[in-house]
């Protein structure tokens, strides 16, 4: 398995454990993860705490260049809101763990030059599908349903 998409799951996973929804996410620059999140909305009563935005969030700044030399891996198919951030800051590519249990603006993003490898990883479905079974109602509060 690759070990960024590795590290976006042990993310999930922290979340999970804490009590949140199980999708991570890291940022990857130069063969190195400079961030790394977990969807926080329960964990920290938030609206916008999606792993994505919790791994921008906990990247820190960085500069319009390295924002462009980077990837995203997510666990799970970004988004409106975290596809937004995509593009604000150019990030170029965005590795997606799975986007059977929920599709984001994939098209749109390709439409807009980001480079999207969907992996359909069984470990990530899995996490999603136990989770969305398990808690119907919060997983619909996520994704604004």
């Amino acid at each position: 398995m690759d070990r960024f998409l590795q590290a976006a799951i042990d993310e999930a996973k922290q979340g999970l454990a804490e009590g949140g929804i199980p999708i991570g996410s890291v940022l990857v620059i130069d063969g190195v993860i400079v961030g790394r999140g977990r969807n926080r909305r329960v964990q920290c009563g938030s609206p916008v705490l999606h792993a994505e935005m919790d791994c921008l969030e906990n990247t820190g700044r960085l500069s319009a260049r390295d924002y462009q030399r980077a990837t995203l891996y997510s666990t799970l198919s970004p988004c409106d809101m975290c596809s937004g951030a995509i593009l604000l800051y150019q990030i170029p590519r965005v590795v997606i763990g799975e986007n059977r249990t929920f599709q984001g603006p994939e098209a749109y993003l390709e439409a807009r030059g980001v480079a999207l490898t969907r992996l359909d990883d069984a470990e990530c479905r899995q996490l999603m599908q136990d989770f969305i079974r398990a808690h119907p109602q919060l997983w619909n509060e996520d994704i604004g349903v």
